[in-house]
């Protein structure tokens, strides 16, 4: 586990007491896929990853079940079973900080971000090799930007696609 300076993060949002979800800073372990995490506000303790803001908010939201968060990280430590905790956590598709990298110099800081040039440019790709909307819309969200994108993003990227690709 390691510790992050909760202080530095601008939208850093505490969906139970005590936990904190934010998003990994670009520079902070680009390698990792997964851009949300859960920390403990008091120690800056990172707790778990997840690749949707909305699973980490599910995730926050269901370790508050499990013990009083606002507590240092040792008695914290001490309530809890992490391997009891991780099974919990799976179930909203959280998991173990860092524990599932992409390849050595992968670069998934921009996981869930992108632009409408990004879209454009990515979509124009797949239309050239026939594809409709919802198969352009399936390949791209196993590729840098797009994996991880939230739900609404999802929705909202599928309508762009299909505008700016002039898929069917």
């Amino acid at each position: 586990m390691t510790n992050v300076d909760l202080s530095t993060l601008d939208q850093a949002t505490e969906p139970a007491p005590g936990l904190v979800v934010f998003r990994l800073a670009p520079d902070h372990q680009p390698h990792n896929p997964q851009r949300w995490r859960i920390g403990h506000k008091a120690s800056g303790l990172a707790i778990a990853d997840s690749m949707q803001h909305e699973n980490a908010i599910k995730g926050a939201e269901l370790l508050g079940t499990l013990t009083d968060w606002t507590q240092g990280a040792d008695a914290v430590k001490a309530a809890v079973d992490s391997e009891d905790m991780f099974s919990k956590l799976s179930f909203v598709w959280c998991i173990q900080p860092g524990t599932e990298p992409l390849a050595p110099g992968a670069d998934a800081s921009r996981n869930g971000t992108y632009t409408d040039a990004d879209i454009e440019s990515e979509a124009a790709e797949f239309k050239a090799d026939g594809y409709n909307a919802y198969e352009i819309l399936l390949a791209m969200s196993h590729r840098v930007p797009w994996m991880g994108l939230n739900t609404e993003d999802f929705n909202e990227a599928h309508n762009r696609i299909a505008t700016l690709a002039n898929a069917n």
